[in-house]
């Protein structure tokens, strides 16, 4: 085994190894309003869910090396509302543009295409395009010398029309296909999938044809 001693690294390479090693993570295009009505939209792969009781989910926002704060934490600190969006294949690129840099009062839903259309329950709109839009409230604010991380409570969830069994609470998975992060500049899908089998007395056993167990999860 190679041994790194954390402490002896700078930021950067600590960035370097935890983003290209903890992979492949979700990816969180948040819209947010800023203080004149434009609607923000941003790309954040560090993001996950923390739990359901309450339901909420974690995104973490670098801060600017120039000092000057990222629309997303400027407009969540100052409004408490956000929309996360899972990003799938069909609109991996628009998300991709919508982390470049563009004044606050240029909206990346014009810049990209993406399409508005009216929340539930809070004020950002979400992104028409979007199989999955979780709408929050801010639930609690952590501060580091680098960066926020925001804890949002998930009040209402968007998704596309046949993707959740509203019977059984399932999610269709066979056809879900979002994208993820992965080391660097790249991205990964979710098409090449494998289910685990357990057998009693020995190693489980790996079966790509994963779309019986995906069918019932």
């Amino acid at each position: 085994m190679t041994e790194i001693d954390f402490a002896q690294l700078d930021t950067y390479a600590r960035y370097k190894l935890m983003a290209s090693l903890i992979v492949p993570r979700p990816i969180a295009l948040v819209t947010t309003l800023g203080v004149d009505g434009t609607v923000n939209a941003a790309p954040f792969s560090m993001f996950n869910m923390m739990g359901e009781d309450p339901p909420v989910v974690m995104l973490s926002v670098n801060k600017r090396q120039d000092m000057v704060q990222k629309d997303t934490a400027t407009n969540i600190l100052r409004t408490g509302e956000f929309v996360v969006h899972i990003t799938d294949e069909a609109m991996a690129a628009a998300m991709h543009r919508c982390g470049d840099s563009l004044p606050p009062e240029h909206s990346e839903l014009q810049h990209t295409g993406l399409t508005a259309t009216p929340s539930q329950s809070v004020q950002p709109p979400r992104i028409a395009q979007a199989p999955v839009a979780f709408e929050c409230v801010l639930h609690e604010t952590l501060e580091t010398e680098s960066r926020y991380v925001f804890i949002g409570r998930v009040q209402w969830l968007a998704v596309r029309e046949g993707l959740v069994d509203t019977e059984k609470w399932r999610v269709r998975l066979q056809e879900f296909f979002p994208v993820g992060r992965f080391g660097a500049s790249f991205y990964v899908n979710c098409r090449d999938r494998f289910a685990v089998e357990a057998h009693e007395g020995r190693a489980p056993a790996l079966s790509a044809t994963a779309s019986t167990v995906i069918d019932e999860m």
